[in-house]
């Protein structure tokens, strides 16, 4: 079955970096897009980064040239590097994989907390 294990949350300050990982597993890893995503308090989630089968990423506006999302293939994880944090950056960040039908899959999250 579609697992999507994510890893790396936790408590930084504002202006830290944090890395999170999301492995993989039960599914043609390097034949689907792979995202990030995150939800804080109050909000819905939103999309915060892409990146498809070739390596090509798009970001939201919102973190534009403080995150990079990159992939291993070899490994079936997929990365999400975070500089320069903010406090609005904290949310809990989820993995996802949208696989034939347009059947989304989701991992259990991890939390990220920037304190200013």
């Amino acid at each position: 079955q579609v697992q999507l294990v994510e890893s790396g949350g936790g408590l930084v300050q504002s202006g830290g970096s944090r890395s999170l990982s999301c492995a993989a597993s039960g599914f043609s890893f390097n034949a689907y897009a792979m995202n990030w995503y995150r939800q804080a308090p109050g909000k819905e989630r939103e999309l915060v980064a892409s990146i498809n089968t070739s390596g090509r990423t798009m970001y939201a506006d919102s973190v534009k040239g403080r995150f990079t999302c990159s992939r291993s293939n070899g490994e079936n994880t997929v990365y999400l590097q975070m500089n320069s944090l903010k406090p609005e950056d904290t949310a809990v960040y989820y993995c996802n994989v949208r696989l034939l039908f347009g059947k989304d899959y989701w991992g259990q999250g991890t939390q990220v907390t920037v304190s200013s």
